[in-house]
């Protein structure tokens, strides 16, 4: 009905060549999450009194822990007939030939901010679900980058529709318009990240520990199992699912934003880092007797 205003989708994925260095629009759009993340912790940790110092590691956690898992994720999940084989094994460590899943990518980083926890946490009175709140806020925004750089790829795209908003992604030999689901997931992202930096900004006081990652988990993953209705099988052996691969991985994690929040309201422990009272340890020295 609508095909006539259908946009032809035709951009080369490659920004440009340094000699052998090939520079693609994903790559620097997942890259981009990083400093934007580095850039929200450092607004949140001084704001509620923290040693910057400490954002570091915590990058640098964070940055091998996405890559790691979200590379294992495509590996195990989608093709481990392919890549568990001696002749492929190898390609596992090559991600720069494609392959990340947002699943794995998800489940690396729990690791990630257990490890930063156990190391830092204590001495400056944070646990993991204080961090878990306040990384659901970067990675949804990192997330809306990402999806971007799949829809500069032409992957990850939906099944035929004839809405006015379809996209013929030439480059990957379609004819017909495609639903964009990249677009579906970027937008949610976005929307969903401003969401959650209104509630620490404005609510914050106002809500328990958990609570912005439950609500996270429950809507991120929400809209992707939704999404995944009008996207395409990403591996052949999903064509005769009912659900397929994405939306299977994302049952555990609204699930657990399901018990995450209903724990936050058991516990209801602050939402906001409270930082030591150092009056509560102090000690009156004795007063002199009278003579």
């Amino acid at each position: 009905m609508f095909d006539f205003l259908a946009i032809t989708w035709n951009v080369d994925p490659i920004l440009c060549k340094l000699g052998p260095i090939v520079i693609r629009y994903y790559s620097l759009l997942f890259v981009a999450g990083f400093p934007l993340g580095y850039w929200l912790f450092m607004k949140f940790y001084k704001r509620e009194g923290l040693n910057v110092n400490l954002l570091e590691p915590l990058l640098w956690a964070l940055l091998i822990g996405t890559i790691v898992g979200a590379r294992l994720g495509h590996c195990l999940f989608y093709q481990p007939d392919y890549y568990l084989t001696s002749e492929h094994w190898l390609e596992i460590f090559q991600p720069w030939k494609g392959g990340l899943a947002s699943h794995g990518g998800a489940i690396a980083l729990i690791f990630a901010i257990w490890w930063y926890v156990h190391k830092y946490g204590k001495k400056n009175n944070f646990d993991m679900m204080w961090v878990f709140d306040r990384l659901a806020i970067a990675v949804c925004f990192a997330g809306c980058l990402i999806r971007l750089g799949n829809l500069m790829n032409s992957e990850i795209y939906g099944d035929a529709t004839n809405l006015p908003w379809g996209f013929i992604f030439v480059r990957r030999g379609e004819t017909v318009p495609k639903h964009p689901t990249q677009l579906y997931e970027a937008l949610s992202y976005l929307i969903l990240g401003f969401i959650l930096l209104g509630v620490y900004y404005k609510k914050l006081d106002k809500v328990y520990r958990g609570w912005i990652f439950g609500l996270f988990l429950i809507v991120l993953f929400g809209m992707r199992f939704l999404i995944e209705f009008v996207k395409e099988p990403q591996v052949a052996f999903e064509e005769n699912m009912s659900l397929d691969m994405g939306q299977w991985l994302s049952v555990p994690f609204i699930l657990a934003g399901v018990v995450i929040l209903i724990l936050s309201y058991v516990f209801k422990k602050p939402a906001r880092l409270v930082p030591p009272d150092p009056k509560a340890h102090y000690c009156p020295p004795p007063k002199a007797a009278n003579k």
